[in-house]
This record gives structure tokens, C-alpha cells and sequence, in this order.
């Protein structure tokens, strides 16, 4: 007579499988989300797509929001940005050279900006990165209340661009409300009729011309 392995039997066959590297863990999480969304990284997921079992997950993460935190630490390690360089900066460059390269890291990972909606980043690059950046602000003169919610504000604006980056449409769609908005009649939309050859404003443009908003508006502050 056959019977079904016990759970504590299953645990034990589950913690014998070999250690699986932490960074080929990353590594193919990064690659699931990349892949298929940010709402497929599970556990369960993550260990089928390394052939593995859960508990080998849990040697290294208490749960899921322990792996998404590592994960998004990953894509912020991958921002590069000389310290000296950026030490080197006015301060209102170093926001700006900062909210780019968040910007273009996160696009070359369109889908992992849902993770970044359920915690706030407080992995050990993000954290580098965060501390580098204030003490540009708090060095270019910028109170302590002021150079906290510049750095918030800045990484707000980031992560809201950078959701849009799975939908921002492709040439076909641009091409489509290109044509709408010249089509209005300028009797009724005269205002859009007017700006139409400048639509739609490409999400790039959208992102550096809000960007010099935001540091404008953080220099009239300074300096008032």
C-alpha cells in the first residue's frame, strides 16, 4: 500500500535540494518580471522558474515583500553614478542627473515600477543613492525639511513617468492621436487645433521639461 508523503516529509526532501546562489535568484526574478509583469513574481513562480522548491527561497527571503525589496535594490545597483562627479555638480544638476538615471533605469525594466508602489526602496543601493543626493541638496544650501522632500518629490515624479513607460504607445498610436487632434474641428477645439502639430509630446519630452519644473521651483524656494 502506497500513501502520500507527509508534510514534514515534504519539508524535509525540500530543505535537501542544493543551495541556489542568492544572485541567480535575483537575477531570475529581475528576468520573470522583465518577462511577464510585476504581478507574476511569486514564490511558487520564481521557484518552478529556477526548478526548485520554496523553501530554498525562504533560506534567504521571510516572504514575498523581502524578495521584491531585494529585487528592486538590484535595478537601483544598476544606476551608475560617480559619487565625485556628482559631488562635483551644483546641486540642482546632481537632482537632475539623479532623476535621470533613476529614469533610465527603470526603463530598461518598464514592468518593475508596480513593485516600487508596494514599498518604499530601502535597499543598500537605494540607500547609497538617496544618501548621495541629499548630501548634494544639504550641501548646495538646502535646509534639512526642504532637501528631504526635494529627494521624495523627485523619486515620486520618477517612479509616476516610469509606469507609464509599458503603455506610453507605440509610433502607430502616436501617429493616431497625431491625426485626431488634427482633425478636430477648429471651431470647436481652437485651442488644440492650435498646439496640434506639438502633439502628442513624447513621454521623454513630458519627463524632461516636468523635471526642469521641479528644480526651478526648488531653486526659487532655496533662494527665497
Amino acid at each position: 500500500m502506497t500513501s502520500s508523503s507527509s508534510p514534514a516529509t515534504a519539508a524535509r526532501r525540500s530543505r535537501g535540494r542544493p543551495a541556489v546562489p542568492l544572485d541567480r535568484i535575483l537575477a531570475t526574478a529581475l528576468r520573470l518580471v522583465d518577462e511577464e509583469g510585476a504581478e507574476a513574481l511569486s514564490m511558487r513562480t520564481l521557484a518552478q522558474r529556477l526548478e526548485s522548491g520554496t523553501a530554498t527561497l525562504y533560506r534567504h527571503f521571510g516572504n514575498r515583500a523581502a524578495l521584491i525589496t531585494q529585487v528592486i535594490d538590484r535595478v537601483f545597483g544598476e544606476i551608475d553614478l560617480d559619487p565625485r562627479s556628482l559631488a562635483g555638480l551644483g546641486w540642482d544638476e546632481a537632482c537632475q542627473a539623479v532623476a535621470r538615471a533613476m529614469f533610465d533605469a527603470l526603463g530598461r525594466h518598464p514592468k518593475i515600477a508596480p513593485l516600487l508602489i508596494e514599498q518604499t526602496p530601502t535597499g543598500p543601493n537605494a540607500m547609497v543613492l538617496r544618501e548621495r543626493c541629499l548630501a548634494v541638496l544639504l550641501d548646495g544650501g538646502l535646509p534639512p525639511h526642504l532637501a528631504a522632500r526635494a529627494y521624495a518629490t523627485l523619486a515620486r515624479y520618477v517612479l509616476g513617468f516610469a509606469i507609464q513607460l509599458t503603455g506610453s504607445g507605440s509610433d502607430v498610436e502616436r501617429e493616431r492621436l497625431s491625426t485626431h487632434f488634427h482633425d478636430l474641428p477648429p471651431a470647436e477645439f481652437p485651442a488644440t487645433h492650435a498646439v496640434a502639430d506639438s502633439l502628442p509630446v513624447p513621454l521623454a519630452d513630458e519627463f524632461t521639461f516636468g523635471l526642469e519644473l521641479i528644480v526651478d521651483g526648488l531653486r526659487r524656494l532655496r533662494d527665497r
